[in-house]
C-alpha cells in the first residue's frame, strides 16, 4: 500500500503536482513511518512548495532514519540554502558528498554554498553623518568632532552562535549551537509580538540552547525573525490527509497513532468512495491488491515498481525470477524519470 502511493507521488512530480505529492508521501509515512526514502521525498514536496522549515524536519528525520542516504543531506542542504543558514547547509552537503563522491549536485551546490558564505562574511560599514549646526559648541569644538566622526566605522557584528529553527502548528523549536554555556548566565526575555510567554520555555545543554516558542495563532512563520509590525502571513499548517495533521515533526515525546484504526478508516472510506474512468480502475486494482495472497500481493509490487507503471502481475511465478522490463503504450517511447 504504502510503496503504491510513493509510486503515485512520483507521477505526481513528474506532472509537477506537488500539492499531491505532498499528500501521497504523508499518507504513505502513515502506513510506514519508519520509511527514510518517505521523509525524503516529502522533503522535496515542501522545498516545491516553499514549506522551507517542513522541509528541514523532514529532512531531519530521513537523516535519523537512515544516516546513510545522500538524497536526505541533498534535501536539508537545498532546504537551507534558501533559508539562507549557509553554514548549516554546508555541514549537510559535505555529509552528503562524503557518501556520493562525485555526484555533480552536490559539487555544484556546495561551491555556491562557499560563495554565499563569503559574501555574508563581509563586513559592512556605517559612517555617522556630519552634524552642520548645533548648541552650546563653539566652532573649533564642532571641526574637531566631525574630524573624528570621519574616522568611525562601526562593524556590523554578526551572530556569535550558529542557530536553525523548525515549527510545528502550535510552536517554533529555535535550536542555538553553543557549548558550555552555564545555565545561570542565560536569560532569555520572551515578547509577546505572536507568541504566549507564559507556555514557551528553553532549556541549556552541554553543547546548545533549545527555546520553545509558543504560537498564539497556528499559522506558518515565514522567517524566525519579528519584522515591525509586518503581518505573518496567514497561511494555516492544516492535513488534507484524513484525520491526520500534516505534517508531524519528530519532537522527545512522540505522539501515539492509533495505525490499525487509521487504516481501517482509510480502507473503509476507500470503499464508500464512488468513483469512474482511470480512478475506478484504479480503485479495482487496489482492491485485488487487498484481498490477495501474499504470492499475488508480491508479483503486484514488484511488476508495478519494475515496469515505471507500466505492467501489472499476479503471477509470482512467472514475474519473481526475472526483472519486468516497462512496456509503453503503442506511439509512446518509454523513459526512466530521475528526481
Amino acid at each position: 500500500m504504502a510503496s503504491d502511493l510513493q509510486a503515485r507521488a512520483k507521477e505526481a512530480f513528474v506532472d509537477e503536482d506537488y500539492d499531491l505529492a505532498m499528500d501521497l508521501l504523508t499518507k504513505a509515512i502513515a502506513f510506514e513511518s519508519n520509511n527514510a526514502q518517505y521523509y525524503a521525498d516529502r522533503a522535496q514536496a515542501n522545498i516545491k512548495l516553499n514549506n522551507l522549515a517542513e522541509a528541514v524536519a523532514d529532512a531531519n528525520m530521513a537523516i535519523e532514519l537512515n544516516p546513510s542516504l545522500p538524497k536526505a543531506y541533498l534535501r536539508k542542504g537545498t532546504a537551507c540554502m534558501k533559508l539562507k543558514e549557509y553554514q548549516t547547509a554546508k555541514a549537510a552537503l559535505e555529509m552528503g558528498a562524503s557518501l556520493a563522491p562525485g555526484d555533480s549536485k552536490f559539487i555544484d551546490m556546495l561551491k555556491q554554498c562557499h560563495e554565499l558564505i563569503a559574501e555574508e562574511s563581509d563586513v559592512t560599514p556605517i559612517i555617522p553623518e556630519k552634524h552642520t549646526t548645533t548648541r552650546g559648541v563653539s566652532a573649533k569644538e564642532l571641526e574637531q568632532v566631525n574630524d573624528v566622526s570621519q574616522q568611525m566605522t562601526i562593524a556590523v557584528a554578526k551572530p556569535k552562535y550558529r542557530h536553525e529553527f523548525y515549527q510545528k502548528p502550535d510552536e517554533v523549536v529555535v535550536t542555538i549551537f553553543a557549548k558550555g554555556i552555564p545555565r545561570d548566565s542565560v536569560t532569555v526575555d520572551f515578547g509577546e509580538q505572536i507568541i504566549v510567554p507564559s507556555r514557551c520555555r528553553y532549556e541549556v545543554l552541554s553543547t546548545k540552547m533549545e527555546i520553545r516558542l509558543a504560537k498564539a495563532e497556528p499559522i506558518h512563520w515565514a522567517a524566525l525573525e519579528f519584522r515591525g509590525g509586518a503581518t505573518v502571513p496567514q497561511r494555516a499548517i492544516v492535513s488534507s490527509v484524513i484525520n491526520v495533521q500534516r505534517p508531524t515533526y519528530p519532537s522527545s515525546k512522540p505522539k501515539r497513532v492509533d495505525w490499525d484504526k487509521l487504516e481501517a478508516q482509510v480502507k473503509k472510506e476507500e470503499k464508500d468512495e464512488k468513483l469512474d474512468g482511470d480512478a475506478a480502475l484504479n480503485k479495482f486494482f487496489r482492491q485485488i491488491y487487498q484481498d490477495a495472497d501474499e504470492d499475488t500481493r508480491r508479483a503486484m509490487s514488484k511488476s508495478f515498481v519494475e515496469s515505471n507503471g507500466t505492467v501489472l502481475s499476479t503471477n509470482w511465478k512467472e514475474v519473481g525470477s526475472k526483472k519486468v522490463q516497462g512496456s509503453a503504450p503503442d506511439g509512446m517511447e518509454l523513459k526512466k524519470w530521475e528526481y
